[in-house]
C-alpha cells in the first residue's frame, strides 16, 4: 500500500484506526454538547436525540471544507514527517494520537466535559516542541504564527461563548413577554410545538457545527499520518494534473516579476527574490511532466515545500504592496494574484475523499454511543436550577454561530468548552453567580486551563522515548 512494505503497511493502518477511533471517541465526548438541552427540555427522546446530531455530525463534516483541517497539518513543520527514518516519522504520530486518546477517555471516564479539540492541538504541539529539542533540529520551528491563532482561538472562544448566551438572555427576558420560556419544562413532557421547533433547529446547528469543526481536526490528524507514511502520495495533490501546476506557476511568476520591488520592506524584497527561485524550481522539476506519478518520489516533497514557502511570502510581499500608497499596483493585479495562489495552494491542501468520509462515519457513530456522562454535567451540574427552555436555546444558538464563524476563518475551537460557558452564561443571567455550582464549574475550568500543559508534555515525552528506542 503507498509503496509501503508489509510491516509498515499494516502499522499505517493501526495508526488510521487509531485516528478513527479518537473521532469516535471525540463523537461520544462531545455529542452531548448537542443533545443535552433537547434532552433536559423533553424535545426530543435520548435515542432520537443522539441518531439526529449524528446524521449531522456526519454531514458537517463531509461539507464543511477542510480549512480547519489544513490550519492542523501545517501547524507541525514539514520536515518533522519527513525523517529518513520512517520509524522516526511513526514515533511522532503514535506519540500524538496515543495522548490525544488517552485524556479523551480519562476526562469522559469521570464525566468532565474537556475539549477533543485542546487535546489534539496539544498533542501537536508537544512533539512538535520535541522534535525542536532534538540535535540537528534546532533551526527548524512550529508554525508559531499558526499556533498563535489556535491558542486565541481556544482561549477567547468561550469568553465568547459565557458573554453572548449572557447577553441573549437578558435581551429575551427583556423583549419576549411568554414567559413559560424561562421555566422549568414540565417532567416527561414535550414542549410547545414552537418552542420544540426552536431547540431542535439549535441541536441540529451545534451538530452540524461540531461536525464541520471537530471533523476537520480529524481529516488534518489523518492527513498528518499520510504525509509522515508516505509523502511521495499525499505531499501533493497527484488526482491534479502537472501541467495546471505549472501553468499556475508560470502565472504567479509573471505577476512578481512585474512588481516594483522599491516599494518592499526589506524582508520582503529578500522573500521577492525566494519566491522566484522557488517557483523556478517548481518548474524545473515538472516540465514535461504529464503525471505527478512519474516524478521520484523526493521531488513531491520539495515541490510541497516551495509550493507552502511562495504562498506565505507572496502574502506577505501582497500586503506590503497593498499598504503602501505609492505601489502604483492596481488593485485588480493583486485580486487576480491572490485568486491564483489559492489555486496554487490547492495543490497541497487537500484531502482524498476517502479521509473524509472514514472521518465522518467513525465521528457520526461515535455521536451514539457514551454519550450520558456528559449530558448529565452540562444538564444538571452547571446550574443548581433545571435548564429552561431559554437558556438552552440561547447557549446553542450562541455555540453554533461562535463555531461557524471559526470554521469559516479556518481555526478550531471546543465545542464543549463553548457550549458549557454558554450554559454557564444563561445560568447567571437568570439567577445571577449563585445559580452556578461553583465545583462542577471549578472542574470545567480546570480541565480548560491544564489539558494543553499535559498533553503538550505527554506526548513530547512519549515522543523522546519512542526516538530513544528507535535511534
Amino acid at each position: 500500500m503507498f509503496g509501503l512494505d508489509t510491516s509498515y503497511t499494516v502499522l499505517l493502518l493501526i495508526c488510521l484506526l487509531a485516528a478513527a477511533a479518537f473521532e469516535f471517541i471525540n463523537g461520544f465526548h462531545d455529542t452531548a454538547n448537542a443533545v443535552a438541552t433537547v434532552i433536559y427540555t423533553h424535545s426530543l427522546k435520548p435515542t432520537t436525540a443522539v441518531i439526529w446530531s449524528g446524521l449531522w455530525n456526519f454531514i458537517g463534516v463531509n461539507v464543511g471544507g477542510i480549512a480547519v483541517a489544513m490550519g492542523i497539518v501545517n501547524l507541525l513543520p514539514m520536515e518533522a514527517l519527513i525523517d529518513q527514518n520512517l520509524m522516526h516519522n511513526i514515533s511522532m504520530i503514535a506519540s500524538l494520537i496515543a495522548t490525544a486518546i488517552i485524556w479523551n477517555l480519562a476526562t469522559w471516564y469521570i464525566g468532565i466535559p474537556c475539549s477533543s479539540s485542546h487535546t489534539l492541538l496539544g498533542s501537536i504541539f508537544g512533539v512538535g516542541l520535541a522534535f525542536m529539542l532534538l540535535p540537528g533540529s534546532h533551526t527548524i520551528a512550529l508554525n508559531w504564527q499558526k499556533v498563535f491563532d489556535v491558542i486565541l482561538s481556544l482561549l477567547i472562544s468561550p469568553v465568547f461563548g459565557f458573554g453572548f448566551a449572557f447577553l441573549l438572555m437578558f435581551i429575551l427576558r427583556k423583549v419576549v413577554k411568554n414567559k413559560i420560556i424561562f421555566k422549568e419544562p414540565p417532567a416527561k413532557k414535550a414542549p410547545p410545538r414552537w418552542i420544540r421547533g426552536i431547540l431542535i433547529l439549535t441541536c441540529t446547528s451545534v451538530s452540524y457545527a461540531h461536525g464541520s469543526n471537530d471533523g476537520q481536526k480529524g481529516v488534518g490528524l489523518i492527513m498528518l499520518i499520510l504525509i509522515g507514511f508516505a509523502p511521495s502520495f499525499f505531499a501533493i495533490d497527484r488526482s491534479k494534473k502537472a501541467s495546471d501546476l505549472l501553468s499556475e506557476t508560470k502565472q504567479i511568476e509573471w505577476t512578481i516579476k512585474k512588481m516594483d520591488t522599491n516599494f518592499l520592506s526589506s524582508e520582503n524584497r529578500k522573500n521577492h527574490q525566494v519566491v522566484l527561485q522557488d517557483l523556478q524550481l517548481i518548474k524545473t522539476e515538472i516540465n514535461g511532466v504529464t503525471s505527478f506519478s512519474n516524478l521520484d518520489k523526493s521531488v513531491n516533497f520539495k515541490i510541497r515545500k516551495a509550493i507552502l514557502s511562495v504562498s506565505k511570502k507572496s502574502e506577505s510581499i501582497v500586503k506590503n504592496l497593498g499598504e503602501s500608497p505609492k505601489s502604483r499596483i492596481k488593485p485588480a493585479v493583486l485580486a487576480v494574484l491572490t485568486s491564483n495562489l489559492e489555486k496554487f495552494r490547492a495543490n497541497t491542501e487537500y484531502s482524498p475523499r476517502w479521509v473524509i468520509l472514514l472521518v465522518s462515519i467513525s465521528l457520526g457513530f461515535g455521536t451514539m454511543i457514551g454519550w450520558k456522562r456528559i449530558v448529565v454535567t452540562i444538564g444538571e451540574k452547571i446550574g443548581k436550577t433545571h435548564l429552561t427552555y431559554a437558556q438552552g436555546a440561547s447557549a446553542e444558538l450562541v455555540a453554533a454561530s461562535t463555531i461557524g464563524v471559526s470554521t469559516y476563518l479556518g481555526l478550531p475551537v471546543s465545542t464543549t468548552h463553548v457550549l458549557s460557558s454558554g450554559i454557564a452564561g444563561s445560568m447567571v443571567a437568570g439567577g445571577g453567580r449563585q445559580n452556578l455550582r461553583m465545583g462542577t464549574v471549578k472542574n470545567i475550568l480546570m480541565a480548560w486551563l491544564i489539558t494543553l500543559p499535559v498533553t503538550i508534555l505527554l506526548s513530547g515525552l512519549m515522543f523522546f522515548i519512542l526516538r530513544m528506542i528507535f535511534k
